[in-house]
């Protein structure tokens, strides 16, 4: 009886998830997703690197002002000066969201997939959606949860190991692989389907490690 009581006062103690929290879990997740990335139509603004925008670009020729053709200290300074804008941006997005409750239901609607499949909570599903086609928001959204306390540093160790073996895996295999799809023997979508097995298999291997690791301090 003390059992069923204690399920009963955290039934009543749970907030509740309304429309509006799916509809903007939703919303969140077709903006990081990519879907409307390169459309042509106004639901372009759906995207997050369109809302991002662009700057400096000179004409056809790609520049900006990053520069181009250099190697070396200062192009890696201005790329990483690059990323603060998006950053900025997305901290804000995440704000309002998160206002409205997106992370409530995306805790309901991912903890059945990401709980077997990686150890981490319903919480991580807009990161983990987002780590296909980007890993600077993803990073972001890990940092904030381990920081709030939903994810325990192992799950955080899972969570990273599965994000950063072939990060934005979708964004980086079309554009850095553009070169190879040519030529490759096999379609696009199986690529990215393999790619995916295996930041799956390699997060596994490092939620074994930590097990295995605990039973032994233990």
């Amino acid at each position: 009886m003390g059992d069923v009581k204690k399920e009963l006062e955290q039934a009543a103690t749970k907030p509740k998830v309304g429309i509006g929290a799916w509809i903007s879990l939703v919303i969140l997740i077709i903006i990081l997703s990519g879907a409307f990335r390169t459309s042509e139509s106004a639901l372009k603004v759906m995207d997050f690197t369109n809302l991002c925008g662009s700057f400096g670009q000179i004409g056809d020729t790609g520049a900006n002002f990053i520069g181009k053709g250099g190697m070396g200290a200062k192009d890696g300074f201005m790329a990483g000066l690059n990323l603060i804008p998006a950053v900025m941006f997305f901290c804000g997005i995440m704000g309002v969201f998160e206002q409205l409750g997106a992370f409530k239901a995306s805790d309901i609607l991912f903890r059945p997939i990401l709980k077997p499949m990686l150890n981490i909570p319903g919480k991580c599903g807009v990161a983990f959606i987002s780590s296909f086609t980007g890993s600077d928001v993803a990073a972001v959204m890990t940092k904030e949860l381990a920081d709030s306390g939903d994810l325990t540093d192992n799950e955080r160790t899972v969570f990273v190991a599965y994000q950063y073996a072939g990060s934005a895996c979708i964004n980086n295999t079309i554009t850095g692989g553009a070169p190879l799809i040519a030529i490759c023997p096999v379609a696009l979508g199986p690529v990215i389907v393999i790619e995916f097995v295996c930041k799956l298999i390699g997060a596994n291997l490092v939620r074994l490690i930590l097990k295995v690791s605990q039973k032994k301090g233990a």
